[in-house]
């Protein structure tokens, strides 16, 4: 399909629920032909009008390929799907976190270059990568969940000068917490008689308490969507967790004042090491 004039063909991942479905609402609102993606698409519980659904599924590789094939030209890619893991890292069976690699950094990643050749054969073409300020902040027991999203922020940033000559902007976008419910989706190692597992719940008590205080999902979309749409953007967004005084003092504390300061506030006391 063909889109208008002015307007851009984008394919947002991971738009049945949450962040996904305001990016690609939002999207749809300023004119733009939408694609949403869901693992059953014939299954979204509440598609937005307008929004054509696809299949894919970020942990199957072959997904990407059939999904841009299905779609054809890409203009904006929102890699947004991804999953949400906390527990202790001595606990987590490395087969899980595996698992979270695929669906959250090698996934987008194969349908980054799924999309890639025709953005460059056009000299036009946005992609952005949903992370989290955990990468930048990580905390205790959200390792594996923190890594992924490090990961993903890499590639944007590495790629972005890579793919820069043919015209193609890459964007890394760093939400602080959100009130989407995404912690009743949360898969959680933890043992019933771990070591860990009084910090673990301290964390996870404090987690829900931040949870249900974020900022809505519409408004973080809304930072997406302006980024993908700017002229010129720039290489990196944060918002939420007050996020303009808190990567001004990672900027200017040392390391363990700053991983001290994020342990607090998600309920854990400082230990000297």
């Amino acid at each position: 399909m063909s889109a208008a004039a002015g307007s851009k063909v984008v394919l947002v991942t991971g738009a049945s629920s949450g962040i996904g479905a305001e990016v690609a609402r939002q999207f749809l609102e300023r004119g733009h032909t939408v694609y949403g993606t869901s693992r059953h698409p014939e299954t979204v519980t509440d598609p937005i009008p307008g929004v054509r659904y696809v299949r894919l599924d970020n942990a199957d590789y072959q997904t990407a390929t059939a999904c841009v094939a299905e779609i054809g030209a890409v203009d904006i890619l929102i890699n947004n799907a991804g999953e949400s893991q906390a527990g202790a890292l001595e606990d987590t069976p490395i087969e899980e976190i595996e698992n979270l690699f695929r669906t959250n950094v090698f996934g987008p990643v194969a349908l980054t270059k799924a999309v890639l050749p025709g953005m460059r054969e056009r000299h036009s073409g946005t992609v952005v990568m949903v992370g989290s300020m955990l990468s930048s902040f990580p905390v205790a027991f959200r390792s594996n969940y923190a890594a992924t999203k490090s990961a993903l922020k890499a590639f944007a940033l590495a790629t972005r000068r890579e793919v820069a000559p043919y015209g193609i902007r890459m964007i890394s976008v760093e939400p602080g917490t959100i009130a989407t419910g995404i912690g009743d989706r949360r898969s959680i190692h933890i043992g019933a008689d771990s070591p860990y597992r009084g910090e673990y719940e301290t964390l996870a008590a404090a987690t829900r308490h931040n949870e249900e205080s974020g900022i809505d999902a519409a408004t973080m979309a809304a930072v997406i969507v302006d980024a993908a749409l700017a002229e010129h953007p720039k290489p990196f967004y944060a918002k939420g967790n007050r996020a303009g005084l808190v990567f001004t003092l990672r900027r200017l504390m040392p390391r363990q004042v700053i991983l001290d300061m994020t342990a607090r506030i998600h309920g854990l006391s400082r230990v000297k090491s």
